[in-house]
């Protein structure tokens, strides 16, 4: 048996809007750009891929699956993703080397330590 990871699937209040923030905080492309599924890849004929669907209103509670970005420099990137309307949220994580973050419709995801600075 073989499986090959195409892409995970998101809600969102506005898939389009989403989908643009993700492409821009990811630097990737966009390949379908249907409001009722709006998708991202890293490049055209990469995998996987972020697929942007209608969804529930309004998040509730800690996302169940999220993101983890290494970053080449991480205190760059936090501000970077700050500026493109991030924001910084506090889970329970306490005192961590990674900042945990929400995107504009609350999911969380986390810049982890600069790549040159990861074991």
């Amino acid at each position: 048996m073989s499986l090959e990871w195409e892409q995970i699937v998101l809600d969102a209040r506005d898939p389009v809007a989403l989908g643009r923030w993700w492409r821009e905080a990811l630097g990737w492309v966009v390949v379908n750009d249907h409001p009722d599924e709006f998708e991202i890849r890293p490049a055209t004929d990469r995998l996987p891929g972020i697929i942007f669907e209608p969804g529930a209103a309004h998040k509730l509670g800690k996302n169940r699956l999220h993101l983890d970005l290494r970053p080449d420099d991480h205190h760059a990137e936090v501000e970077r993703l700050l500026g493109l309307g991030a924001s910084r949220v506090d889970i329970g994580q306490g005192d961590v080397s990674w900042v945990v973050m929400a995107d504009p419709e609350g999911n969380e995801f986390c810049v982890l330590r600069d790549r040159r600075s990861a074991p």
